[in-house]
């Protein structure tokens, strides 16, 4: 079978590893120079710096990925663990290290917190790790035709209702932590699910311990050696990619009905194929690519997760004492910020911001004696009241400001910042990179589908389709893209 992929994002190599491993003649059409999407590089004066995600968990899924192509991940990307994974800084000057292995996590919180939350840990590492195993074969790696697939087989949802998944993220984490440091640094990640911790169902723990207990890695030459290695183990499973090549339309047997043919290029040049994996976002594919369709409901009309500012620079100096690769400062203010942010679509009076510095643990991504920033503050998406055009340069100018104070070099030579407008300049709907949020009717067989009844041979792949957002889960989507160019049902 011919299969054209459009877009050579994560999601979009990953399906070419899968599609190619099988022996399926893929072809990749990317608009940018390189491979990447949203995992993207931008090269400045000695400088290399990701665009797109920081936090690589999950290892085992990116070495699936590698082997569906017939390719071992140790040949193509160097991973070394990031330990500490984060340095978590508190508002009364106190700080938490999050430790790779659970038992140096566990000395560290009893050297910070006591002896009763050490052994609380323990405890929630066991609850994490059976919430994990039961989620995600049965509600996470899998396809979806109905939402009655939720509950057949039904002893997993059972099983779920029995753990607690469906009670408050925070309120489990609370169940096992008093110390609010701790319940703040094992329930941050329901934001990259879209959530506040006060909304998200515990469910969501499942990335608290793909962090937590799986660990987090690092890429040597940056997350964009992932997107790298993987096109080149796409390329030797026969695989051939085109860059600089931007699809303007999906093309159809009757023209605006019936099954795939191929894609139209901006060129005019027409790619035929049997089946068309699309990994642009999926409300903007819908829009651009296949505008004879009206995107799902969901993708329409549906709750979009916040999105970031983000500030890359490059400057003179080392990092201060007791910094890290991941640095989290967390404001003041906690749960009202969530409010702030999610429900009035207003920027954090006092926002927890991310500092990631990548040449700590790659100097060559930066000249000698330089230091590489990568500094994320949560922010509205375009659906908020934040007027852009005037806030920019305030929020901008503040953000340095704040990480100046912090104690980060100051001596810049080169800088980026990206605001929402600037994410739905590079097709990013609602200017978020974080797509629809993981609220419970837009996950699983309530997000939208990766295939549309109405055109067979569509296939799509990425954060906007299931599973959903994340590194780990955009991989997984493109095994799932290939399952459904072959015509694989659910559970097959």
């Amino acid at each position: 079978m011919r299969v054209v992929v459009v877009g050579a994002g994560l999601g979009g190599l990953s399906a070419a590893c899968h599609l190619a491993g099988r022996g399926h003649e893929v072809v990749v059409l990317e608009r940018e120079a390189v491979p990447g999407g949203r995992a993207g590089l931008l090269e400045l004066a000695g400088y290399r710096f990701d665009t797109g995600p920081t936090v690589l968990t999950m290892t085992g899924v990116l070495a699936g990925v590698f082997a569906a192509a017939g390719a071992d991940l140790a040949d193509h990307v160097s991973l070394v663990p990031v330990d500490p994974m984060y340095r978590a800084c508190f508002a009364d000057g106190t700080e938490l290290r999050v430790r790779q292995g659970r038992e140096p996590m566990r000395e560290e919180i009893h050297r910070e917190c006591g002896a009763r939350e050490a052994a609380a840990f323990g405890r929630f590492c066991d609850w994490l790790t059976e919430l994990y195993r039961l989620v995600m074969p049965n509600f996470i790696d899998r396809n979806f035709d109905s939402p009655l697939d939720l509950a057949w087989p039904l002893a997993p949802l059972v099983d779920l209702v029995r753990l607690g998944g469906f009670r408050t993220l925070v309120k489990v984490v609370e169940s096992y932590f008093s110390d609010q440091r701790l319940v703040r640094l094992f329930s941050f990640q329901a934001m990259y699910a879209g959530l506040s911790p006060y909304q998200a169902l515990a469910t969501y723990c499942v990335i608290t311990y793909m962090d937590t207990v799986e660990g987090v890695y690092f890429p040597m030459g940056g997350m964009h050696a992932v997107s790298r290695g993987l096109a080149t183990a796409a390329e030797k499973a026969g695989a051939s990619f085109r860059f600089g090549c931007s699809v303007d339309r999906v093309l159809r047997r009757t023209g605006t009905s019936g099954p795939v043919t191929g894609v139209r290029l901006e060129s005019g040049e027409v790619v035929t194929a049997d089946s068309v994996v699309l990994n642009p976002d999926l409300p903007v594919a819908y829009r651009t690519l296949l505008p004879e369709l009206q995107a799902p409901r969901t993708a329409r009309r549906g709750n979009y997760s916040p999105s970031c500012a983000v500030w890359l620079a490059g400057a003179k100096g080392r990092l201060p004492a007791g910094a890290t690769h991941h640095n989290i400062h967390f404001g003041t203010e906690w749960e009202t910020a969530f409010d702030d942010l999610l429900e009035r679509g207003m920027l954090m009076p006092d926002p927890s911001i991310l500092v990631t510095s990548p040449s700590f643990t790659d100097p060559s991504l930066a000249p000698e004696g330089r230091t590489s920033l990568y500094v994320l503050e949560p922010v509205p998406n375009l659906d908020g009241i934040v007027d852009w055009a005037y806030e920019r340069d305030r929020l901008k100018e503040d953000l340095t400001r704040r990480v100046a104070l912090l104690g980060y070099p100051s001596d810049v030579e080169v800088e980026r910042f990206f605001d929402p407008s600037d994410w739905e300049r590079q097709g990013m709907e609602r200017g978020t990179p974080f797509a629809l949020s993981h609220r419970f009717f837009q996950t699983g067989p309530f997000r939208p589908n990766n295939v549309v009844s109405k055109v067979p041979g569509l296939v799509f792949v990425g954060s906007g389709t299931v599973p959903g957002v994340g590194v780990p889960t955009v991989l997984l989507s493109g095994r799932l893209a290939a399952d459904r160019v072959e015509g694989r049902r659910p559970g097959t």
